[in-house]
């Protein structure tokens, strides 16, 4: 008896110590974390979502904007049986179209912050409003509680698919993926606030008193240096293009401030629809329905991944011959070539036993420095390229910026792809990059390299955004002109700029030529080493480089088409006439002034006047003296309606039809085919056809011929219709 009497008051001594050790313990290491299970026990948290700025063009148009949607909320608590949980997640799965018993078996979780689904529109938020008010009815009586409503934002893009490889686009939770969205993340997210809530016993919020509100703070606003209406340009001509040419993979056209580095407009065509980035286009989700099931997700990543690209930083091609303004700028800084310099080519040259052939196989002879350049001649680049020495070409092309990435401000920039990291060569290897073939820069690299030559030889860091602003409007960061180094002396730049401008009026780029305007530039055709599209056929890249006043150069403009696969493939064809039209129009808008030639001032288009409600006669007087020829339609004394209209601009010498009645006024005449016509011959079909033509491009030779028209083949429009015509000179090979 005494043993266990002994026993049991060990195991209880053992049996209070330890519950004593247990609560000394608790006290001392345990205080902090009870105290705050404690006070989380007592506080509801609810975050109330920032704001993401607002994405801004140059002249303050809206790009990328947060609109206030709503988050719907359950507070499952509240809930007295299944019954009222089935009726809510009844209402909620017919409104939000999100399914019930997903919501059902959310109803049964014990707490008071369940979401349901993110992000409803106005019309959901009216109906969830609505049921709120149905659950305090008595038929139903239910706490209306248990349903409520937090803001939300949702990211919209006013533009759709323009500039999308810039713009970027967001995830689910607001963050930035890609383009400027991604580059500029930490700047345009703000920090969300927070409601504190003190609750009681049973979970409730007490009164108001009890609460904590921490606003939350919005993110700061972001100005581009990139213009909707350059870009709405760029966009509509490169798109033109990549259709008439097949262009297979995609093109690229880089507008940037040749002094400042900003940058104008920036197209990787062939994007996407910002307010829908995980769509594919029609044509390439029934390419991957053609493939293996096995196979199809990998495609479809892979066809994302390409289409989210942005071309003009994070993808590498052969230059080209566009690349021959430096090696010509290399020869001419080190007094190794000069106007006076001649070189002679038969049609090829040879190094090392290797023999390489220009694109005129018959040879251009002898030609002066300045003619060289204008033939796009490779033999003659080569020689040029043997005198500056492999040590010197490297030198100068680090010094262009070829061999370190622009630091432009966006991400996924690309580096070049050169013989080696040091600059070493063979004498073959100098002699195709001397034309700017067997190695790979950026396009972004290209037009600050160009934009160099335009501006007395400086190198100047590009950029996207000009200033970061906060929600009062007072600015942040603006970025300001970055030069790195000077490349090549004014000197130099301005005698290369003199000979590109001559290139462009009558030269290989003689198709870039913009009336109007001095424009200097280069094209360039570039083989290369992989067949992308797996046709068999040897791939190229189609491209034009320039820039303009080429006297006192404003902006360069870089184009180029990565494997076009109709019949045309060389930039002189391909390249040079898109650049001409987005600078055709470019160049006016920025309200850079005129220089017309004596012969452009005598083409210029004139204004047609307004001569409805005019007698047939007084109307004809009236057309004639403003340079018209007319065509009455009807038999009426009266002019009813003209066509073009007033207020149209007509070559001199155009047709205005007048309409004297309404039948007259029904006539329909097909517009013809005029592609591959020259001008002679295309004034002559519209003549027949009662049609006005506007001339644009390449019309001094016989070689032009027009390569497209601003409204198709086929179509029925009124007698004196304008069609907008493009001629582009043949007989070019670069």
């Amino acid at each position: 008896m005494l043993r266990s009497n002994i026993l049991l008051a060990i195991i209880l001594i053992l049996g209070f110590g330890a519950a004593i050790c247990r609560v000394g313990y608790v006290q001392i290491f345990m205080a902090d974390e009870l105290q705050q299970k404690a006070i989380n026990q007592q506080l509801k948290d609810t975050t109330i979502p920032a704001k993401r700025g607002t994405i801004y063009d140059a002249n303050g148009k809206i790009l990328a904007t947060s609109a206030t949607v709503w988050k719907v909320v359950l507070a499952p608590a509240y809930f007295e049986d299944d019954e009222e949980r089935r009726y809510v997640a009844k209402e909620l799965s017919r409104i939000l179209q999100v399914d019930e018993e997903e919501i059902f078996e959310k109803a049964k979780e014990n707490n008071y912050y369940t979401e349901i689904k993110r992000r409803i529109e106005s019309d959901e938020r009216e109906e969830i409003l609505l049921l709120q008010d149905k659950l305090s009815e008595k038929s139903v009586n239910i706490n209306p509680s248990v349903i409520f409503m937090i803001d939300d934002y949702k990211r919209y893009y006013p533009y759709g698919d323009l500039a999308s490889s810039v713009i970027g686009f967001t995830g689910s939770d607001d963050q930035g993926l890609s383009g400027v969205e991604f580059q500029y993340d930490e700047q345009l997210t703000g920090t969300p606030g927070r409601i504190i809530t003190a609750t009681n016993a049973h979970g409730t919020a007490m009164p108001f008193q009890y609460s904590q509100n921490i606003d939350a703070i919005h993110g700061y606003n972001v100005y581009l240096t990139i213009d909707e209406t350059i870009q709405s340009i760029v966009e509509k001509y490169m798109e033109q293009a990549i259709e008439e040419h097949q262009v297979y993979n995609r093109g690229v056209c880089i507008i940037m401030d040749v002094n400042t580095g900003a940058v104008k407009a920036m197209a990787s065509v062939g994007g996407y629809d910002l307010n829908d980035p995980y769509t594919l286009s029609e044509e390439t989700r029934a390419e991957i329905r053609k493939l293996p099931e096995e196979e199809r997700y990998a495609a479809e990543s892979a066809a994302l991944e390409k289409v989210w690209r942005n071309k003009a930083v994070s993808d590498t091609y052969y230059p080209g011959s566009v690349f021959k303004m430096f090696t010509a700028a290399m020869g001419v800084e080190e007094n190794l070539v000069d106007e006076s310099s001649s070189f002679y080519c038969p049609g090829y040259y040879t190094v090392t036993d290797q023999t390489m052939h220009c694109h005129l196989r018959s040879g251009h002879g002898t030609q002066t420095f300045r003619e060289s350049i204008k033939n796009s001649c490779n033999p003659a680049f080569m020689q040029i390229g043997e005198k500056i020495g492999e040590e010197l070409f490297w030198q100068y092309y680090q010094a262009f910026g070829f061999s370190e990435k622009t630091g432009i401000d966006l991400p996924g920039e690309a580096g070049d792809i050169f013989f080696s990291e040091d600059g070493s060569m063979l004498p073959v290897n100098l002699a195709t990059a001397s034309f700017g073939q067997n190695f790979a820069v950026t396009p972004i690299q290209m037009a600050t390299a160009v934009a160099a030559i335009a501006n007395g030889g400086y190198i100047v860091q590009p950029h996207v955004v000009s200033q970061i602003v906060d929600t009062e409007g007072n600015v942040q960061s603006t970025t300001s002109t970055e030069v790195k180094r000077q490349a090549i002396s004014s000197e130099t730049a301005a005698l290369i700029a003199d000979i590109l401008e001559e290139n462009a009026v009558s030269g290989s780029g003689k198709n870039g030529y913009v009336a109007g305007y001095r424009v200097a530039g280069k094209t360039g055709t570039s083989e290369k080493k992989v067949d992308s599209n797996g046709d068999g056929i040897d791939d190229y890249i189609a491209s034009f480089c320039g820039f303009a006043p080429a006297d006192n150069a404003e902006l360069v403009c870089l184009v180029f088409f990565d494997t076009p696969t109709g019949a045309a493939y060389y930039g002189s064809q391909v390249a040079a006439p898109v650049f001409a039209q987005i600078m055709g129009e470019v160049l006016p808008y920025m309200q850079i002034a005129t220089q017309y030639t004596d012969e452009e001032l005598a083409e210029l288009d004139t204004i047609a006047g307004s001569y409805v409600g005019m007698s047939v006669t007084d109307a004809q007087t009236a057309a004639t003296n403003d340079g018209f020829t007319t065509s009455v339609k009807g038999s009426g004394d009266m002019v009813l309606a003209q066509v073009p209209g007033a207020g149209t601009p007509i070559p001199q010498g155009g047709n205005v039809v007048l309409y004297t009645d309404e039948d007259s006024a029904k006539t329909q005449v097909e517009v013809p085919d005029l592609t591959g016509y020259t001008v002679y011959d295309v004034n002559y079909l519209c003549s027949i056809y009662d049609i006005n033509i506007s001339v644009t491009g390449q019309t001094d030779s016989y070689l032009c011929t027009a390569t497209s028209q601003s409204i198709p083949a086929g179509t029925m429009v009124s007698p004196g219709t304008l069609v907008t015509v493009n001629f582009t000179a043949g007989g070019f090979t670069d």
